[in-house]
């Protein structure tokens, strides 16, 4: 049968995640679009992408399977609804409000590993109209198979924040001198990356302390830059997870959810001494950070996405045998759907 799939995303960061589902639907064979909710997103495509511009279009192209790396997905594009998720989860809000807020608009979900499989399994229960298959994750597909070289002699540190303000070491003046003092020195090579939404004065600093040993990266394809660093230095980003798969060491500031799997830290004036630390004596570290990797995304094979096209057809072909209660009405998300693209129809 020849599978009509549709990706659906919001922001630029959905888009490393959807880019190695399209190659893998069209290794196959199988039909694929994009649909793109923010305009703003556009921009950042590769132009190789065929875009759907409106909702007419997608209701035309009728898809069989509709690939979310986003929150909610209008409930009446036609197809099978199914959550691949636009990050791990780690904690900046409450769980049910955060990554295992259920919105009755899916209908499969296909988790990044054993730490939220099962928690999805027993929301599953008990909501009843949804499916969940461990699956792994296919933004993380290019990370392998790992490279385990030497760089150089240098060491690179890459810098990655959120942009929620409270969570943000990219909003700390105290940690941005620092990390402008640690550069001058000439002793590590930095890379600066931050959220695609992070506030654009603070970007404008981060690129005005420019040089020979510090570099910024306007780009949502954090893969190559991870395959560069050594080590990062992050605050509560979920591209530590990312990062983190690599079995490289993570220092963070002020993270909320801090595991021994990273190496903490509360004030600025810390940060040379924390990365001088698991430079040095990473082994310790490196081995909790692999039991974290098993419990969180242990797939390194790199074939999360072969995996989720399979599911997903699968489950279109056999939907009678996976799920067998109904959605939730949600009025109000279908309203607010409709008002946001302008389709008035039920």
């Amino acid at each position: 049968m020849q599978y009509r799939f549709l990706i659906h995303i919001s922001y630029a960061y959905g888009i490393p995640i959807g880019k190695p589902l399209e190659a893998e639907i069209l290794r196959r064979g199988y039909a694929v679009r994009w649909f793109v909710e923010e305009d703003e997103t556009l921009s950042h495509l590769s132009g190789s992408e065929t875009v759907l511009p409106g909702v007419k279009e997608v209701i035309q192209y009728d898809p069989h399977i509709v690939l979310c790396a986003s929150n909610t997905v209008p409930d009446f594009f036609p197809g099978i609804k199914v959550q691949v998720f636009h990050g791990f989860s780690v904690g900046k809000r409450a769980e049910n409000i955060g990554h295992f807020r259920i919105r009755g608009l899916f209908d499969l979900y296909c988790t990044q590993g054993p730490s939220t499989t099962g928690k999805f399994e027993e929301l599953a229960k008990e909501h009843g109209h949804f499916e969940v298959v461990e699956t792994g994750w296919s933004k993380v597909d290019p990370l392998f198979p790992l490279d385990k070289t030497v760089k150089s002699e240098k060491p690179a540190v890459l810098v990655s924040s959120t942009f929620t303000p409270r969570l943000s070491l990219a909003h700390s003046n105290d940690v941005f001198n620092e990390i402008k003092r640690l550069s001058s020195s000439g002793k590590y090579q930095w890379m600066v990356v931050l959220h695609p939404k992070m506030d654009e004065a603070i970007v404008r600093k981060f690129k005005n302390i420019q040089s020979e040993h510090l570099s910024f990266h306007d780009t949502v394809d954090l893969i190559p830059l991870f395959k560069k660093a050594d080590i990062m230095l992050a605050d509560t980003t979920s591209a530590i997870y990312e990062f983190l798969l690599q079995e490289k060491p993570v220092v963070t500031y002020r993270n909320n959810r801090p595991g021994n799997h990273l190496y903490n830290i509360i004030n600025p004036e810390e940060i040379g001494m924390a990365i001088e630390s698991v430079l040095q004596n990473p082994d310790d570290l490196i081995l909790k950070i692999k039991g974290f990797i098993a419990e969180m995304h242990p797939y390194t094979d790199g074939k999360s996405s072969e995996r989720i096209v399979d599911t997903c057809v699968d489950f279109y072909e056999n939907k009678e045998k996976y799920v067998s209660g109904r959605k939730p009405l949600n009025i109000i998300r279908k309203m607010q759907a409709r008002l946001k693209h302008h389709y008035y129809r039920f």
